[in-house]
This record gives structure tokens, sequence and C-alpha cells, in this order.
């Protein structure tokens, strides 16, 4: 069965954007991307890479991880805002939103129906596994779904932001098994945790 994976980049206090909700990454962002931290997210996730990085970087490799990103309406019009109508082309893109009625890009699918019957439906789907984009409002609404976690953990804090989860989240306690990490010499961890069995 394939799994749910919130693969995402948080700060050291649990932040993945600060209070406007803008990319972190984009111009006048404060997210720091030095090097090794690009060269390990081609090397392992190069299917992570929005469609212009990767013709930037000549990256065409499909990825082994990953064939399906899901994400809330929020993220989604980061991208539609930088003129992205669809940041993943090379992936099934589903877009999950009650107020979207058309998409803007026939490669992205709008899902108005309940986000974790959805995913539910796509863990029994043949495929790999499906990339939880964010942002933390999705996240919370399925945090009971999320088998993995891979945290992109930067070196730096912001006081306050968008957290990991949003309060749609419900008090569900829970433990992870830290099953691999890597350390960058620039200061960012990946840090990747599977639910540990109930």
């Amino acid at each position: 069965m394939r799994s749910l994976v919130y693969f995402v980049a948080s700060t050291v206090d649990g932040f993945v954007a600060g209070p406007d909700g803008a990319d972190p990454t984009g111009p006048g962002g404060f997210w720091p991307v030095p090097q090794d931290y690009l060269e390990h997210l081609t090397a392992e996730y190069p299917e992570t890479l929005p469609g212009p990085a990767r013709a930037a970087l000549g990256i065409t490799a499909p990825g082994t991880r990953f064939d399906t990103v899901l994400e809330g309406r929020r993220s989604y019009e980061i991208g539609l805002r930088a003129g992205l109508t669809n940041a993943f082309p090379h992936l099934r893109h589903l877009v999950f939103s009650r107020t979207l009625t058309t998409s803007p890009d026939r490669g992205v699918e709008l899902v108005a129906t309940d986000p974790a019957a959805t995913v539910r439906e796509l863990k029994r789907q043949d495929g790999r596994d499906i990339w939880l984009v964010g942002g933390g409002e999705l996240a919370g609404t399925l945090y009971r779904e999320i088998d993995e976690l891979v945290v992109k953990l930067g070196p730096l804090t912001l006081g306050t932001g968008i957290p990991l989860f949003s309060h749609t989240a419900a008090f569900d306690p829970r433990t992870w098994e830290l099953t691999d990490h890597t350390a960058l010499r620039s200061g960012a961890l990946f840090l990747t945790y599977r639910r540990s069995a109930p």
C-alpha cells in the first residue's frame, strides 16, 4: 500500500511559512537554500523540485519516491501568484479546494470532497508514495492519514508563523520512529520518521 508522506521544510520552532503565508524560498523569502541543500534535494528527491527549477538544473529523472502530490488551495495559490499554474507537471497534482471551481491547468485536479477519504482511496491504488506538500491546514486535516514525515529542518527560527500542523489537527499524540537522517554542512537536517504502530 502506498504511504502518505508529509515532505516539508520546517524551522527549528516548527513553522513552515511566515504569518503572511508567502513562499519562504521565493523572492524576498527568508529560507536559506545553500548549495548542499539543493544538491541533496536533486540527488534524493528530484521529483519534489518545481518544474522550472528542474528545467533550469537539467533534471529529467522522474525520481523514485513520489508520483502524486497533494496541495491545499493556499499553497497552490503561491504558485499561481508566481505565474505557475502547475508547479509539478511531472507528477499527478491534486489541489484540495472548496472555492476553486475551475482548474487553471489541465494537469491539476481540483478536489472538493473530503481529503481523508481521497487519501485513503489513493493509498489503495497502485503507484509510488503520495507527497503532501502542504500547507499546514491540509496537513492538519490529514494528520491521522500521514504515514511518514520527512522534515527538512532549517537552521532558523521565526518566532511566529504558519505551523507544521494547523489548528485543524485533532489532539492525538503519536510517536514516530526515526528511520533516516542526514545532516548537511550548511546546518539543515533531513529527518525521516515513520509512524509507530499503535
